[in-house]
């Protein structure tokens, strides 16, 4: 405690505003575990960034953490690049603070002689990523905490291909960022350097889309949709996009069309919860639409909602739009003739049936840790390979190459191509997911999710997993383990045999096993929010639509004793 406290009175300087050390005194003199809990630690970047509760401290976003983050940034650019022009996009959304600490983080650049193209209103994720490269920069900042709670917020950096930072770029900068102190941060702004943007990006990101999401589906006439931003920056760019695409019949949920960070209407603007979708949904049921989609604040992850084979609307999840998007995709490419370099991409938690399928069409699927930095990072790393898409379990995809992110603008259009184009021909978005069961496999997957809180649920966090890798399972619902792949390690053992083979991605915090049938079960810390989840997927062979009911249930009876079985 004595260190956290002595942390702590350094922020009763005179370089922190007169608000900032009233409330470090009050937490000093009154509140010893708000203290602890704002002081104990330095925020971190995670697999999304850095994210945090808004707030006074070292834990905490506040425009000291962020002005620390920008500073150490800026020395790293001046570091690469030398006195040559730097040029810096910002984005943000629309979280509470956003424009003000964007416009910190903007001042701060200038202040260090780098130009600055800011934003003048907020934008999406995947804009702010397609800007990077259209405005010709060295890297780009959004502030943004995604489907967060409302007290969080952001701050996730680009390099110069628009993607989010990755080793070794990440650990050099988090270096010049741990060798400043507060007072090291330029406060002395030249306005001059700061620009801002908006319409003439906006075009460009817009035909981008547009030209990569579409592909002269039939039937969009005919094709009935609900739109929800969930209060986010969605509104800004899926309604133009659709409307150019030539899809005109869009109900959006006007209520939830407003640009709000409290989120005044859902529990969570998580598109991955189905309660977020509710109002959506309803709509749709009201007015008989095909499709509802729905996307978090910074419009990068998108749920869809189909009817399903009684007539209902379902919400779909991350995997399953993942394999109807790669599906398309795959379906178009071949129709042009593939040339054997091209490529699909996905992680190590998402469903295997992309494997499968990559297989069947005779492309690889290169699989990549949790986090989409490592997929738009697959992209450099091939050059001489074609990006088709790729996405994760957690309601993100990207269509090619001209965002490096996951991109809920362009997979918004992609999926309503999909349903379109299916309706046209007598079927439906989810007729075609079943028919892919048959094709390539009856895979599903279920996510369990534990939050742990502050720093005693960090502590409870770490040891949970310790005890999943100390304590092994040995079988999963009768059938026996045969591969226990530890990424802390780098090793994957077959525990049967006792053979060993190396993995070949970075180290991480992710144990999983496999078992004789396929069953895979995987657990890991997640990298931007207080919790510990776990990755379950099982699979069946479905031989004939028909059958589709009663196997869905055998596999979802199969998920359920996982989930007893592990006590979660």
């Amino acid at each position: 405690m004595d260190s956290i406290t002595t942390t702590a009175q350094t922020w009763l300087s005179d370089f922190f505003d007169a608000d900032t050390k009233k409330e470090v005194q009050h937490l000093l003199e009154n509140d010893t575990e708000e203290l602890k809990e704002r002081f104990y630690k330095n925020l971190e970047f995670g697999t999304g960034g850095m994210r945090g509760i808004m707030g006074v401290g070292t834990n905490r976003i506040n425009k000291y953490t962020l002005g620390k983050n920008t500073q150490g940034l800026s020395n790293y650019l001046r570091k690469v690049h030398g006195d040559t022009e730097i040029k810096v996009v910002i984005a943000y959304d629309c979280r509470h603070n956003s424009d003000t600490l964007a416009r910190t983080v903007a001042e701060i650049f200038s202040a260090n002689g780098i130009k600055v193209f800011l934003f003048s209103e907020l934008r999406t994720t995947p804009e702010l990523s397609f800007a990077v490269r259209h405005l010709d920069c060295q890297a780009g900042i959004v502030l943004t905490a995604s489907h967060n709670p409302p007290e969080y917020n952001g701050y996730k950096v680009y390099w110069s291909d628009g993607c989010q930072i990755v080793p070794p770029q990440d650990g050099e900068i988090i270096a010049e960022i741990d060798a400043l102190s507060f007072e090291d941060i330029e406060l002395d702004a030249n306005e001059d350097l700061i620009q801002l943007i908006d319409k003439d990006v906006d075009e460009a990101f817009f035909e981008a889309s547009v030209a990569k999401g579409s592909f002269d589906a039939k039937g969009k006439e005919n094709f009935k949709i609900v739109f929800t931003s969930l209060h986010g920056t969605s509104i800004t760019a899926i309604p133009e996009v659709l409307k150019r695409a030539g899809y005109n019949n869009v109900t959006v949920i006007e209520e939830q069309a407003k640009p709000d960070g409290n989120f005044p209407t859902v529990e969570s603007p998580n598109p991955e919860e189905p309660a977020a979708l509710a109002m959506a949904i309803k709509k749709a049921e009201e007015i008989g639409a095909d499709m509802v989609v729905g996307t978090d604040p910074d419009s990068d992850r998108l749920g869809i909602a189909v009817r399903n084979s009684e007539g209902r609307i379902e919400l779909l999840n991350g995997n399953q739009t993942m394999i109807m998007m790669t599906k398309f995709l795959l379906d178009k490419f071949k129709e042009k003739g593939l040339r054997g370099n091209e490529f699909v991409a996905s992680t190590i938690v998402s469903t295997p049936m992309m494997q499968q399928m990559a297989k069947t069409y005779g492309v690889e699927c290169k699989t990549s840790l949790t986090g989409f930095k490592w997929i738009g990072k697959m992209i450099k790393d091939f050059p001489d390979s074609q990006f088709i898409g790729g996405g994760e379990e957690s309601f993100g995809y990207m269509v090619g190459d001209f965002v490096r992110d996951k991109d809920a603008v362009t997979s918004t259009l992609l999926a309503c191509e999909i349903g379109a184009d299916a309706k046209a021909k007598g079927s439906s978005f989810y007729q075609e997911l079943i028919n892919c069961y048959v094709q390539f496999g009856f895979y599903k997957e279920k996510l369990i999710s534990l939050t742990k809180k502050g720093m005693s649920g960090a502590e409870e966090i770490k040891q949970m997993l310790i005890d999943f890798k100390e304590n092994p399972v040995d079988s999963v619902q009768g059938s026996k383990v045969v591969w226990i792949e530890d990424y802390n390690t780098s090793i994957a053992k077959n525990v049967q045999t006792g053979a060993e083979k190396p993995i070949d991605l970075p180290k991480s915090n992710v144990l999983i096993y496999e078992t004789e049938d396929g069953t895979r079960i995987a657990a890991r810390p997640s990298g931007t929010e207080p919790k510990v989840k776990f990755y379950m997927s099982t699979n069946a062979t479905l031989d004939k639509t028909e059958d589709f009911k009663s196997v869905n249930s055998q596999l979802d009876a199969k998920l359920d004793g996982i989930v007893s079985e592990l006590n979660l």
